[in-house]
């Protein structure tokens, strides 16, 4: 299967792509906070009269006996951290963690699936090293372990990420969630039978 590493270009590179390797079909799964990448796929699909569907893990709801609070991205979730000092579990992925510091008078528990080249640039830290999947009374440990009154963590959605909001919701621990952005008007699919039953029907269109 040929396959290709690395960017584009913008939308004008990708546009160039599709009519050069005469593309009929594109399927994002990006990361569904992947923004820039999921509009400049929605664009470039529309300029060129691709057939396009976005392939993209449910997001996570709030259930009984969760205590969560919503804010829109990582600048308000930093913003939102002002206060007196708590032990927070950070959820947010190791390319946004180091932001954190602007709220430094929080000690944070990070889990990496592997150990960082240089620690993070944050004044109070745990670092663990673990790698999925977890489970429910793991992150309940882990939690208890650390002391952690609060969870901060972006809405990836699915199932692998999951027990640590199950923990928060065991512990009654309050969960600042960042609401996932604005996804492209676009079909959308939530796991591979969905994408392929969209392939079978744009055939039998002849799309």
């Amino acid at each position: 299967m040929p396959t290709r590493i690395g960017g584009f270009g913008g939308i004008s590179g990708l546009v160039a792509y599709l009519r050069a390797e005469g593309i009929t079909h594109l399927i994002d799964a990006t990361h569904p906070f992947a923004a820039q990448m999921r509009a400049h796929a929605a664009a470039a699909a529309k300029e060129t009269g691709v057939a396009h569907i976005l392939l993209t893990r449910p997001a996570w709801t709030a259930g009984k006996g969760d205590r969560w609070e919503h804010v829109p991205d990582i600048d308000a979730a930093i913003a939102s951290l002002a206060g007196p000092p708590r032990r927070i579990m950070l959820a947010v992925g190791r390319m946004h963690a180091e932001r954190f510091a602007a709220q430094g008078q929080h000690h944070y528990l990070l889990r990496f699936v592997d150990p960082p080249e240089v620690p993070p640039a944050l004044p109070h830290h745990t670092l663990v090293v673990d790698r999925g999947p977890f489970t429910v009374d793991g992150d309940t440990r882990l939690m208890r372990e650390h002391a952690i009154d609060m969870l901060l963590c972006k809405n990836a959605g699915g199932s692998g990420a999951a027990a640590k909001l199950a923990a928060a919701r065991r512990l009654s621990l309050p969960v600042r969630m960042i609401d996932r952005p604005v996804q492209p008007d676009v079909a959308v699919a939530h796991d591979v039978a969905q994408v392929l039953a969209w392939l079978d029907h744009a055939e039998e269109r002849g799309v």
